[in-house]
C-alpha cells in the first residue's frame, strides 16, 4: 500500500478504508498510522502503544539474531508523537556475539519522538535452574470481558481486547490486554512485538483520578523481560503512585498465558489540564 509524501494524519481521519493494522509500510523506513493507533491525550497524536510494537518489529526486521533474546526495551519518549506519516530507522550500537544493543528511531520532519534501545542477550539451557516466587495471574478464559473506553478515547484504545482481573481501584489494578491488530499491515511480527503494542497501556487501567482531572503522560516506558511472549496477551499487576512533586509512577508485573515474565515501568509527569477555549 503506499501514499504521497503530503500525506498527513492517521490514515482513516478523512474517511479512508484502512486496514486492521496500526501501520502500513510506505516504503524501507517510513510507515503511516492508521485511526486504531491514535492516540487518548490527543486525537492527531499516535499512542505510545501502537508506536512500540512497531520499533521492536522494525529492530527484528532489520537486525534479526534468533540466537539472542531481547530483554530490555526502553523506550524515550522525546515529545508529541505525531499521527501519520513517520520514519523509524535502526542500528547496532554495540554488536556482540553474546551481548547486543540495537536501537530504534521514530521521528517526522526530521524530529526524534521516541528512541528505542534493545538489550539481547545470547539464549541459554537455564531450565534445570528457572523459577520465580511470583503468582500466575487467573487465566484470560475465566476473566470477564471489559473495555477501557468508558474512560479513555482514542481509536488505539477502543481497538484493545481486554479481561478484568481485579476491580479498579484508585492506583490499583488487575486485567489481560491484547492488541488485537497487526502491527503493520500485511507483516508478520513476532509474539513480543504484538505483545509490546498492548504493554503502554499499564498506565491506562488503574488512573488514580481521571484524565479529565488532571495530565499524567508517561515520558518513558522500561520493559524487561526473562523470556519471550508465548502469545499477543499482556497480563498486568499494576499500580500507580503520584508523588507530591509532579511525578509519577506507573509499574506493573507482567505475565502472559505461561505465567510471569517480567516487569514495566512508566515514569509520569502529573499536572494540571492545559487550558482551553
Amino acid at each position: 500500500m503506499t501514499t504521497s509524501a503530503q500525506a498527513v494524519g492517521h490514515l482513516g481521519t478523512d474517511g479512508e478504508e484502512y486496514p486492521d493494522a496500526y501501520f502500513v509500510r510506505l516504503d524501507a523506513t517510513r510507515f503511516r498510522s492508521t485511526l486504531h493507533a491514535q492516540g487518548a491525550w490527543n486525537a492527531a497524536e499516535q499512542h505510545m502503544g501502537a508506536a512500540s510494537g512497531l520499533l521492536a518489529h522494525a529492530v527484528e526486521v532489520n537486525h534479526p539474531r534468533a540466537d539472542l533474546l531481547p530483554s530490555r526495551f526502553s523506550y524515550d519518549i522525546l515529545g508529541f508523537i505525531p499521527g501519520g506519516e513517520v520514519e523509524v530507522t535502526t542500528r547496532v550500537v554495540r554488536p556482540g556475539r553474546t551481548i547486543e544493543l540495537v536501537e530504534a528511531t521514530m521521528s517526522q520532519g526530521g524530529r526524534s519522538c521516541i528512541r528505542l534501545s534493545v538489550w539481547r542477550l545470547v539464549r541459554g539451557g537455564t531450565a534445570a535452574v528457572a523459577g520465580t516466587h511470583r503468582e500466575a495471574l487467573p487465566p484470560v478464559a475465566g476473566a470477564l470481558p471489559t473495555t477501557m473506553t468508558g474512560r479513555w478515547p482514542g481509536g488505539y484504545i477502543a481497538s484493545l481486547e481486554g479481561r478484568t482481573v481485579r476491580e479498579h481501584r484508585p492506583g490499583r489494578a488487575a486485567m489481560w490486554l491484547r492488541a488485537p491488530h497487526a502491527v503493520v499491515a500485511g507483516e508478520e511480527a513476532s509474539a513480543t512485538a504484538q505483545f509490546l503494542a498492548a504493554v503502554d497501556a499499564a498506565n491506562g487501567i488503574a488512573v488514580r483520578v481521571g484524565p479529565d482531572e488532571l495530565a499524567f503522560p508517561n515520558v518513558d516506558l522500561g520493559v524487561h523481560l526473562v523470556r519471550e511472549p508465548v502469545s499477543a496477551w499482556v497480563g498486568l499487576d499494576t499500580h500507580v503512585t503520584f508523588g507530591a512533586t509532579g511525578v509519577g509512577l506507573t509499574e506493573s508485573a507482567l505475565h502472559d498465558e505461561a505465567g510471569y515474565l517480567g516487569q514495566v515501568a512508566q515514569s509520569l509527569t502529573v499536572r494540571p489540564l492545559p487550558i482551553t477555549g
